[in-house]
C-alpha cells in the first residue's frame, strides 16, 4: 500500500510503502476457531430448541438412586425433559403447585399413602393440580406388586398408567407414550385383576337399574368411592361419624351393595366421578 504527497507539476512523493502481508498461521488458527465456535453455537441452539420440543415430566421416587438413573436416561435418551424430582409426596405436591408437567412419573413404594395423593391430585375440592382450574397430569405409576387391592385402589383413585415392577425401562416408555396420547395402559399382569372388577361391575350394574340419587346420596357416593374413610368423610361434610356411618347404611341398602368396593364400582359405573364433586359442609342434617 503507497502513501503519497503530491508535489510540483507530475511528480508525486512517496512518503510510505507497505508490502502485501500473506496471512500469518496465527489468523488461520483464528479463522478456524470462529468456525468451531459457531458450529458449536448452532449445535447448542439445535439442542435447546429439540430440548425445548420434548415432552415434561416430573419423577417422584422415595430412592435418590432410582430418580437420577431415570433422570439421566430420559435427558441422555431425549426422551423427556425433567423439570424436577421428588423423594416425598409432599414435596411432590409442591412441585405440582407451580410446575405443569405433562406427566408424573411416580413409585408405588411411597406405599398406602398415594392412592390418597392421586384423589387429592384428581378429585378433591382442594385438589393440588386443579386449584388453578388446569387440568391435573396424567399419573403413571410404576414399581408396583401383585397386591390386587393396591393396583385396584390406584385405579379408582384415577391413575392414567398402571406398571409392574418387573417391567422394562422399555414398557415404562409406552406407558409414558400412551398417557400422553390420553389413553390409559396396565401392564398385561394386571388384565386379570381388572377383567375380574369388570365383571363384577357387570353383575353389580345389571341388578341397579333405575337407582335415582339424591344429590345428598351422590355426594356421600362419591367421597366413598374416592376412598375417604368415615372419619374423612365426617370431617369434610363437617357431620358425626356416627351420621356418615347410618346414612352410608342407608345408601348401601339403596344401592344393593354390601360394602364400600362394591359402592365404588357403581360410582364408576354409573359416571359418578365424573360429574363435579361439589361438597357442601353440613349439608346433611344430624341424624
Amino acid at each position: 500500500m503507497l502513501l503519497a504527497e503530491a508535489g510540483g507539476g507530475s511528480s508525486t512523493k512517496v512518503l510510505w510503502r507497505q508490502s502485501p502481508v500473506a496471512p500469518s498461521e496465527s489468523d488461520g488458527e483464528s479463522v478456524g476457531w470462529s468456525r468451531e465456535l459457531r458450529k458449536a453455537t448452532e449445535s447448542v441452539q439445535a439442542t435447546t430448541k429439540r430440548r425445548t420440543d420434548l415432552s415434561t415430566v416430573i419423577i417422584g421416587d422415595p430412592h435418590a438412586a432410582v430418580r437420577q438413573s431415570f433422570r439421566h436416561y430420559l435427558e441422555s435418551a431425549g426422551k423427556l425433559r425433567v423439570l424436577g424430582e421428588a423423594g416425598e409426596l409432599a414435596r411432590l405436591a409442591s412441585l405440582l403447585e407451580w410446575q405443569r408437567p405433562d406427566v408424573v412419573l411416580v413409585s408405588a413404594a411411597f406405599g398406602p399413602g398415594l392412592a390418597h395423593f392421586i384423589r387429592a391430585i384428581k378429585r378433591l375440592p382442594q385438589g393440588l393440580a386443579v386449584a388453578d382450574g388446569s387440568p391435573a397430569p396424567p399419573l403413571v405409576v410404576y414399581g408396583l406388586g401383585n397386591d390386587s387391592d393396591v393396583v385396584l385402589a390406584l385405579a379408582r383413585a384415577g391413575a392414567e398408567a398402571l406398571v409392574s415392577a418387573e417391567a422394562s425401562v422399555q414398557e415404562l416408555l409406552e406407558a409414558v407414550e400412551a398417557v400422553l396420547r390420553r389413553e390409559r395402559y396396565v401392564s398385561p399382569r394386571y388384565g386379570g385383576i381388572l377383567l375380574r372388577e369388570v365383571q363384577r361391575w357387570s353383575v353389580i350394574h345389571e341388578g341397579q337399574t333405575g337407582v335415582r340419587l339424591t344429590r345428598r346420596e351422590t355426594q356421600l357416593l362419591q367421597l366413598v368411592a374416592s376412598g375417604l374413610s368415615n372419619k374423612e368423610i365426617a370431617e369434610a361434610l363437617s357431620l358425626a361419624e356416627s351420621t356418615v356411618k347410618n346414612r352410608l347404611s342407608l345408601l348401601f341398602d339403596k344401592l344393593g351393595v354390601k360394602d364400600r368396593t362394591q359402592a365404588a364400582i357403581f360410582a364408576l359405573a354409573n359416571g359418578v366421578l365424573q360429574q363435579p364433586l361439589a361438597v357442601e359442609r353440613a349439608s346433611l342434617p344430624e341424624a
